[in-house]
């Protein structure tokens, strides 16, 4: 009889490992390497794994692919050749115990041989051409802190750069979508290089690293996270300097500066909020010898550090002779072109579609909420104060050339209206004017009456602003909640619950797009999605077929003010996101205030995400559910018998969810037919039969009219479940889940579960007539 999978592993497969030589230690037996998607519920999806992981000196070597003895060794030759890609491993051995097949990545093609090679022979096989002391390095350990260890994309990372520094590669960049842990990954290149001694010179000593960021908060961040090497870090400011007399710092070994504090300050206006930026013109990076560094890591490269006529590129040009790693989270696009010419290509990538898909960030949707105020025409109702310098005012003038009030408040109610109350949420706005009127409006509509419900960040707020946001960080605490701020936060910022981003001023390019997005995928327990709610059209940056899964540029669908729909703003190139630039023409901004007509929302189109990552618009989604729908159901009759029936819905439900359809987006097909007071049931079968949609009072008066209490002879038992049918009425088909009766029970105030349980004849029968009332329901 021939051995299963698992026996075969364990009494054929793992003596053939050990007879090359490896060792327990080196073996990593159903190494998992991602988490699976988020799905809602706290769910997960798939998890990913290979049967087994070869290490050797802290390196990853090859993975095996196991087959029961009875089975063809090549069946699932072809995924394992996938999973190495991913994890970027050069070598995949396929076997059932008997026979084994050996596949170079590297060659592309494989043969059947006769053992698994020594640890040694596949360490020379890969690494053999390197210098001893290049050796050295790439096989240093990662620094590992209790259960915390590099996810596999990191450990890519952080391998790949090694091997390129130890190679003597002089520029390289990393690029992975924001919340990946871009600064642990450089915690981990600059731990190991300083260990394992490596330098520029070849010399026995520890490397001189510097980190650049381009806001104080980053750079602070940046600090916890090289905590480990604590001893070894230094601060480079205006501040510090001062006190030592003007003199750069210059004992240490990793040092972290912004670049605002050591460049020449040549007048900019920039919000970051840095008090450096009162110093006059001070390089004091030229007091450091331009051979001092070995490593420089310039965070959010793409920031203007390579454009030839930027601060930061006096910094790397006077480091010339050191190794310059940048990083950052948005891929090659046009409005970035400096940063990947500087550098050349990434010798990795890693985008927002493989962290979603893969777990490690979280899925998203978005609601493109279009007014009848989102571009201005003239109308002499209104009363306008200064001058208009046209009759239409298009969405990029609004806050910067004109105001309208009633606008910003109406975004303000809107932005409340489409939130939970305590989901924590960063608005976006056009300036830090901006910033202010929409807190003042938010003030105006909000329900909770904390006076730090909503704060606005931004660099006029100072100190006061960063203790807000370090709050705000703080997952501990619920206020504030709603933050505002206009350039200050767009990069870099550490909040993870982060459940709602608005954006409110047209973007200005996919850069700085994406980086506003990645203040909500961040992984937080008990966050199975964000929301994006874009006032400003600026969604149609987000799909990049190489990055997020679709090409999408097409403006939302619906009527606008003056039957026109927004000329949204297009994408410009220049990679600067923190210049605040005055209006084109005066400084004095032209206030309306609205008489001629009343403003509302007229569109919210929804986009959802399909099973396969890629967003789809409202009339897409809509057909794919009604093709879902299908394969639970045949006809209006089976619908019901599914729904009427609360643990058939709960099981339809579920798996709806693991199809990435939720509640939510149920809910929402409600609002896209305007039937917030109907039960989901009738939207599906309008959607799937054509059927009227009937509201919930329609179906309490056919219950209450017909023939069904008149069965029920106790009067305390009738008195429940109306009490249940009211409940129905006024909050929907989640009253009437199976696990809600004892809720229901105690929110009757007629007694007991037992007591109430005793008017229909016990607990099994008051369920039965619980089931019983359903299905009059829906009948």
């Amino acid at each position: 009889m021939a051995y299963t999978e698992s026996d075969t592993r364990s009494k054929l497969i793992d003596p053939k490992i050990k007879e090359s030589t490896w060792l327990e230690s080196n073996i990593v037996r159903e190494y998992h390497f991602t988490d699976g998607r988020k799905l809602i519920g706290g769910k997960r999806g798939k998890r990913y794994f290979v049967d087994y992981l070869l290490t050797y000196k802290n390196t990853n070597l090859a993975i095996i692919e196991a087959k029961a003895e009875s089975k063809d060794p090549l069946d699932g030759l072809q995924q394992s050749i996938n999973y190495a890609q991913r994890l970027a491993i050069d070598f995949v051995y396929a076997t059932n115990g008997h026979k084994i097949y050996e596949h170079s990545l590297k060659a592309g093609k494989g043969q059947f041989i006769e053992n698994f090679p020594t640890p040694n022979e596949l360490f020379e096989r890969k690494y053999g051409t390197a210098a001893p002391k290049a050796q050295d390095v790439i096989t240093y350990p990662f620094h590992i802190e209790g259960t915390m260890k590099p996810r596999f994309y990191q450990q890519i990372a952080v391998q790949k750069t090694i091997e390129a520094i130890a190679e003597d590669k002089n520029r390289v960049l990393l690029t992975l979508a924001t919340g990946t842990g871009k600064t642990y990954i450089a915690f981990q290149i600059a731990y190991r290089l300083f260990q394992s001694k490596w330098n520029r010179d070849n010399a026995d000593r520890r490397p001189k690293i510097l980190f650049l960021a381009d806001r104080n908060v980053l750079k602070d961040q940046s600090m916890n996270t090289f905590n480990p090497l604590e001893k070894d870090c230094v601060e480079i400011n205006g501040k510090i300097i001062k006190k030592r007399g003007g003199k750069v710092p210059t004992a240490g070994n990793i040092f972290f500066a912004i670049y605002q504090s050591i460049a020449e300050n040549k007048n900019r206006v920039i919000e970051t909020s840095e008090e450096e930026l009162e110093d006059d013109v001070t390089a004091y990076y030229k007091q450091y010898p331009s051979n001092f560094f070995d490593l420089i890591i310039i965070d959010e490269c793409h920031r203007g550090s390579a454009n030839d006529e930027s601060s930061w590129r006096a910094i790397l040009d006077h480091f010339g002779g050191a190794v310059h790693l940048g990083l950052t989270a948005t891929p090659k696009r046009d409005d970035n072109g400096n940063t990947y010419k500087y550098f050349g290509d990434p010798i990795y990538e890693y985008s927002l579609k493989d962290g979603i898909n893969d777990g490690f960030l979280t899925p998203y949707k978005v609601k493109r909420i279009q007014t009848n105020i989102d571009e201005y025409r003239f109308d002499p109702n209104d009363i306008i104060t200064g001058e208009l310098d046209k009759q239409i005012v298009a969405l990029e003038q609004f806050e910067k050339q004109v105001v309208i009030p009633k606008r910003t408040e109406l975004i303000a109610k809107t932005i409340l209206e489409n939130m939970n109350a305590m989901d924590k949420s960063i608005v976006f706005c056009v300036n830090q004017q901006h910033a202010s009127d929409m807190k003042i409006a938010i003030d105006k509509f909000k329900t909770i009456k904390d006076n730090n419900y909503c704060v606005r960040v931004t660099s006029d707020e100072g100190e006061i602003g960063r203790d807000f946001l370090e709050m705000f960080q703080n997952n501990d605490r619920d206020i504030p909640t709603i933050l505002t701020s206009s350039k200050m936060l767009t990069t870099g910022v550490d909040a993870k619950n982060v459940r709602n981003v608005v954006l409110t001023a047209p973007i200005k390019s996919m850069t700085e797009f994406k980086q506003i997005i990645g203040r909500g995928t961040r992984v937080f327990e008990g966050k199975d999605f964000f929301t994006i709610m874009d006032f400003v059209g600026a969604t149609n940056l987000f799909y990049d077929p190489a990055w997020d899964g679709e090409d999408e540029l097409t403006p939302p669908k619906g009527k606008t003010g003056g039957g026109q729909k927004p000329e949204y703003p297009r994408p410009e190139t220049g990679e600067g996101t923190t210049e605040e630039p005055p209006p084109p023409y005066g400084t004095d901004k032209v206030t309306i205030d609205i008489k001629g007509k009343k403003l509302k929302v007229i569109n919210i189109e929804t986009t959802y995400v399909g099973e396969d990552g890629i967003p789809l618009k409202t009339e897409d989604y809509l057909e794919l559910l009604i093709g879902v729908l299908g394969k639970f159901y045949n006809d209006e009759d089976g619908l019901r018998e599914i729904w009427s029936n609360p643990t058939n819905r709960k099981d339809l439900l579920n798996k709806l969810r693991k199809m990435h359809i939720d509640e939510d987006q149920l809910n929402d097909l409600k609002v896209i037919f305007e039937a917030e007071d109907s039960d989901i049931y009738d939207v599906l079968t309008h959607l799937s039969f054509n059927l009227d949609i009937k509201t919930r009072s329609e179906r309490v008066f056919s219950v209450e009219h017909g023939d069904f209490f008149e069965k029920i002879h106790n009067e305390k038992a009738k008195k429940f479940l109306e009490f249940i049918l009211n409940r129905y009425r006024k909050d929907g088909v989640e009253e009437l889940d199976e696990d809600k009766l004892g809720k229901l029970v105690d929110l009757s105030g007629l007694g007991t579960v037992r007591e109430v349980a005793n008017n229909f004849g016990g607990i099994p029968q008051m369920r039965d007539e619980y089931f019983a009332l359903q299905k009059e329901i829906y009948r």
